[in-house]
């Protein structure tokens, strides 16, 4: 998710930022802005998943569309048990 860098100003607490610098100077993190980078990158990512997990919850309880992937399975299910018993030594 690189793009574009710009300058903004923002609060951490105290402890965040004394961390922030601790890790710089250990080298566990590049630079605190580095770690802040991370970190949201992080957040956002846990973000996605998050909002991911809430739409395949309520796609899990459609009835319309889990009758449809149960139409399409057994659409598929005679050409796809011909795959698995095909001849092996080709």
């Amino acid at each position: 998710m690189r793009s574009r860098l710009k300058n903004i100003t923002f609060s951490l607490p105290e402890d965040y930022i004394e961390k922030l610098r601790e890790y710089s100077r250990k080298d566990i993190i590049p630079s605190m802005n580095a770690g802040i980078r991370d970190a949201l990158e992080n957040y956002f990512k846990m973000k996605e998943k998050m909002l991911n997990y809430e739409i395949m919850k309520e796609a899990s309880s459609d009835k319309l569309l889990l009758n449809d992937i149960n139409e399409t399975t057994n659409a598929y299910r005679y050409s796809d048990s011909e795959n698995n018993g095909g001849n092996e030594n080709w």
